[in-house]
Formats: structure tokens, sequence, C-alpha cells
């Protein structure tokens, strides 16, 4: 069943690539347990289907980056992006978009997470196997309190823009 407006996010473990040894993390990839992204504070997560792909490279990452300053303005604490790759691909993904500390790149590489929002893609069909919907959440305090999920092949409603407008 898919996640709404209102809703505790599961508990789930997600996978950060750290490039340099910082905050009790180890230079690779890193669990991220989204119960303490979440706790006690407000996080934009948008997901995407994959790293490297056009729609993703070219306006779903830069429109969370050209934002990146007002989001935080609005009282965002956090901003990540989650997508069905591993740890090493959304790490070099990190590097190709610059994204710096502004963006934490998160992997879900078995897709069990994306799966237990109910926001999995199956493109199998397509050579990219199960992937996550296009969608953006504002969660605060782990419960999400809005929810954009893009129509099929579409990116009208999950770019950074429409964030910042929900955001008042």
């Amino acid at each position: 069943m898919t996640i709404k407006v209102g809703d505790r996010l599961p508990a789930g473990t997600l996978m950060e690539y750290v490039d340099v040894e910082k905050d009790g993390c180890s230079i690779g990839p890193n669990p991220v347990k989204v119960e303490d992204l979440t706790k006690g504070r407000k996080v934009v997560i948008f997901g995407l289907p994959g790293a490297f792909t056009p729609t993703c490279s070219a306006k779903h990452v830069p429109s969370y980056l050209a934002n990146y300053d007002k989001l935080k303005a609005k009282g965002v604490d956090t901003i990540a992006c989650l997508s069905v790759n591993d740890a090493f691909v959304m790490g070099a993904w990190a590097h190709d978009q610059k994204t710096g500390d502004r963006i934490r790149m998160l992997g879900d590489g078995s897709a069990d997470y994306t799966k237990a929002i109910g926001l999995e893609l199956d493109l199998t069909a397509r050579g990219m196997g199960m992937r996550c919907q296009r969608f953006s959440m504002l969660v605060d305090d782990g419960v999400v309190k809005t929810l954009n999920i893009e129509g099929p092949g579409k990116f009208e409603v999950s770019d950074g823009e429409t964030m910042l407008k929900q955001l008042g």
C-alpha cells in the first residue's frame, strides 16, 4: 500500500556513500536509518527512478540544488534524494551533480525501502528492473506532511519549486 499524508514513515535502512571520514562514518557505504534521519527534523525526501538518467540528472536534482537556500530558509533541516541504486553509484552521482553537503544521496539498492513505502515502479520490461516512482514528500518528525507522486513519465509536481510553494 502506498504511503499517504499523515502516515509515519516505516523503519528502514538506506545506504550513503561517504568519501571523507566524519561524524562517525567511515569512508565507503554507510547505513542511514530512516528513523534517525527524520527524528525531530523537517526533511524533504525526493525519489526518482535512477541515478544518471536524463530527467533525474538534468532537472530533478538540479531543482533541489537551485532551491536549497530557500528550502532551508523555510525550516527544512535536510534534503535527501532516494533512488534504487547502490551507495557507490549514488556517491558517483553526487560528485557528478556537485551536491556536496546540500543533498544526501541515499541508495536503496534492493528497493526494499521503496517497496515498504509503496512507491516501487517495475521497469523490468525496459531493462531497468524494480525502481522508484518519481515523488517528493515533506516529512516532519517522521510523519508525512505532503506527498507529490508523479504520473508515469511525468515531471510536474515533485520538483524543488513545487516543494518550496507547498512550504508557504
